[in-house]
């Protein structure tokens, strides 16, 4: 009897060893197909998604296949991501929006729905006009919303976006909210709302307003982070001019909750080389996005910290459900 029980555990102890191998080995031969890369916007997000995936494509040997998924400020990329397998072949260009779109009650779930797996770009919110208003910074602003008799016109991309938590958490500091409103232009493109004369002022990446500014037709007031970017190097901050605000957006891989370590492993590493490559340096300077590369550990920490410093400021900002 004693026999037969050693014998049978010996069997399950061989079996068991087996099963553990080839789920290593499965592991490390992670990928052997394409990576679906749910992307959630478009404008530069999309531009730099597009970029980076073939980028990444070339560091694992598998094509990485970007896949538009937009719509409620990252709330339909992300809910697509949480029903599929824990197993690398679904990963997501997230952002910001994935503490804000739990904050906003636009999902259930919130950034713990995910395994982080590098943070790799960060991008300034910048403030523009339409160049025959005449300001030219956030004290001429200031004065003019302060002298009209209706409200200020201010385009986001839709309402709980994170232009429009930017928007909102600038003008607070300005100490005008009571005469602002905010309008959703949708698909459209924030300076041709501007020269269209559909909305007053707009906050969106810089790389938007670049071409514009150096025509003459829009005026860049401020940038949002508390540094200036390289597009756009003679405009001050907000810190600058008085206006307590630094807000910044961060771009970043992530897959769903309970994806091996080494297939994150793997993914990290692809990402950090896809980083420093000649082409994804060259773009950050045209696109005007700086690299920002942080490790998986590291960029969970930070998404962390974020979600509150998100979910407080939603609150303050009555924007949070």
């Amino acid at each position: 009897m004693k026999k037969l029980l050693k014998l049978k555990i010996g069997v399950f102890a061989v079996m068991f060893s087996a099963l553990v191998s080839f789920g290593s080995m499965v592991k490390a031969d992670f990928p052997e197909k394409p990576i679906d890369m749910t992307v959630l916007f478009g404008g530069t997000a999309k531009s730099i998604a597009l970029l980076f995936s073939e980028l990444m494509s070339k560091e694992l040997g598998q094509p990485v296949v970007p896949v538009s998924r937009t719509g409620g400020g990252g709330a339909t990329g992300y809910s697509y991501l949480v029903t599929t397998a824990p197993d690398g072949y679904n990963i997501v260009w997230n952002s910001n929006s994935v503490n804000t779109t739990h904050h906003t009650g636009r999902v259930k779930f919130d950034y713990t729905a995910f395994e982080p797996i590098a943070r790799v770009s960060t991008e300034v919110p910048a403030l523009a006009v339409n160049s025959s208003s005449g300001w030219k910074t956030l004290a001429d602003l200031k004065s003019g919303i302060q002298s009209m008799d209706g409200k200020l016109k201010v385009g986001i991309s839709g309402k709980g976006s994170f232009t429009h938590l930017t928007s909102a958490a600038l003008f607070s500091a300005m100490g005008v909210s009571d005469k602002v409103s905010f309008i959703a232009y949708g698909k459209g493109k924030a300076p041709v709302e501007l020269l269209a004369g559909r909305i007053d002022a707009a906050i969106q990446w810089p790389g938007q307003f670049v071409s514009y500014a150096q025509a003459g037709d829009l005026n860049v007031l401020a940038v949002t982070g508390d540094k200036r970017v390289s597009v756009l190097p003679n405009v001050a901050t907000a810190q600058e001019q008085g206006v307590d605000v630094n807000i910044t957006m961060w771009r970043g891989l992530a897959a769903p909750a309970g994806t091996p370590s080494e297939v994150i492993s793997k993914l990290d590493k692809a990402a950090k080389a896809a980083i420093s490559t000649d082409a994804f340096q060259n773009a950050a300077g045209k696109i005007g996005f700086s690299t920002a590369y942080l490790g998986a550990s590291d960029f969970g920490k930070l998404i962390a910290k974020d979600d509150k410093f998100y979910g407080d400021l939603l609150k303050k900002l009555g924007l949070a459900k």
